[in-house]
């Protein structure tokens, strides 16, 4: 549907019904309800405290005037309860003070539409037409300080120190957005690593070529020079980059792992259609073996049985055997976030279906600040690795083999013989 007839629908008043109305009222009530709640829960904790006449010190005192917080539904009215304290000035430090978590201070949209909001921007869609005509907070010189606001946050986010951080992996992904940027550079640089404690960060991204070795390390040498010295036990990434070049040259210990989803990808596109679903079953069959032993056995049967015939196929395929299977030599709780680029992948699809192609360019500042607002918000829901406890042993050293861990046998030390 075209975009034009995408805003003319969702235009307020267009769909006038009673069904919004019941939605919004609904709302409005369960927010009214929730910041009574918070206020009675916080009354509940104070409620020994007494003043010197023996009165409850800490109570409710009024509301203060109503305000419209922007929500996903449009705006919703609510007026927040105040608490006072009996037994201290409002100037007095030692005041109990009542900090709402659901409605703070001088809130006016809620965080979805702080997320909302650079997706519009790059989408070009007036806010209006989404939010209202009379959408508090979202003016056109209002939404000109947010984006001065997230240049900034951005700059700093680029700068920041990285002394403390260690990541024991990192995915490396060369991301293609549909929006068009001011040069030929169309490619997001893409680098997420996993903590000690299994929590997946934004390492590093800035625009750059896909297969370009000089962009890449430019990329690892700038986190370096601000901090991060410790290289990672394994990098993950696809087959065809200029990334590994650059890995090799920045981080020569580290060791490498190619994705099974792009290789399998690759190997197929050179099978004739008929042959691909059981090429691919076959080629499962390596991936998921349970021991390495297993998955070599796998990988030659398929070199075998397509060699001859499709030796394209065999060939892109063993060219990458031991990168392919070097997760074997981590925790199996980790396999499957190994064997692919998926922690990148997942975010972009989203990042991707979000931007279009505007009809004209965004430069290459605005486009990777938009992005970096939207990873922002990706990356609240971002779950930790599964076996996240594994993690620490890599740190100190710890080998594994078959997906578990190594026990060292204790050194049989025989008493000295005496001299005869």
């Amino acid at each position: 549907m075209p975009q034009d007839n995408v805003i003319k629908l969702i235009q307020p008043g267009f769909f006038d019904d009673q069904l919004t109305g019941i939605l919004r009222n609904g709302a409005r009530a369960l927010l009214a309800k929730a910041v009574e709640a918070e206020v009675a829960d916080f009354l509940d904790k104070h409620a020994d405290l007494k003043t010197g006449d023996g009165q409850q010190r800490v109570v409710r005192h009024g509301h203060l005037p109503e305000r419209e917080v922007m929500t996903g539904i449009g705006p919703v009215a609510v007026r927040q309860p105040r608490v006072r304290d009996r037994e201290a000035a409002a100037a007095d430090p030692g005041r109990i003070r009542f900090s709402p978590s659901i409605l703070p201070p001088y809130m006016r949209r809620s965080k979805s539409i702080e997320t909302l909001l650079p997706i519009l921007y790059l989408k070009g869609i007036a806010l209006a037409a989404l939010l209202g005509n009379d959408a508090a907070g979202l003016s056109a010189s209002a939404i000109g300080r947010l984006k001065d606001g997230w240049f900034d946050e951005h700059a700093a986010w680029q700068k920041r120190d990285l002394s403390a951080k260690r990541y024991v992996y990192i995915w490396a992904d060369g991301i293609h957005l549909e929006a068009r940027l001011e040069d030929e550079k169309q490619c997001i640089l893409v680098l997420i690593g996993a903590t000690p404690e299994g929590r997946k960060e934004l390492v590093g991204f800035t625009d750059g070529a896909r297969e370009s070795a000089h962009d890449w390390r430019d990329l690892l040498l700038d986190l370096k020079r601000r901090g991060l010295d410790v290289p990672p036990r394994l990098v993950i990434a696809d087959g065809a980059l200029g990334f590994w070049k650059a890995a090799g040259e920045v981080w020569p210990k580290t060791r490498e792992q190619r994705g099974w989803v792009h290789k399998t990808a690759n190997v197929l596109a050179k099978l004739p259609k008929s042959q691909q679903p059981k090429a691919k079953r076959a080629l499962q069959e390596v991936w998921m073996a349970e021991t390495k032993a297993a998955a070599e056995l796998a990988f030659e049967a398929f070199i075998e049985s397509y060699a001859l015939k499709y030796d394209k196929a065999a060939d892109c395929l063993s060219k990458d055997r031991d990168t392919l299977l070097a997760f074997y030599d981590f925790p199996a709780e980790h396999w499957k976030h190994l064997r692919t680029t998926n922690p990148i992948e997942s975010t972009f699809a989203t990042v991707r279906h979000r931007m279009i192609r505007s009809k004209g360019c965004l430069s290459n500042r605005t486009a990777l600040t938009m992005v970096f607002k939207l990873i922002e918000g990706a990356q609240k829901s971002w779950r930790r690795l599964d076996g996240h406890n594994q993690l620490p042993k890599l740190v100190l050293g710890v080998t594994f083999n078959n997906g578990i861990e190594v026990i060292a046998k204790p050194i049989d030390r025989q008493p000295a013989t005496a001299a005869a």
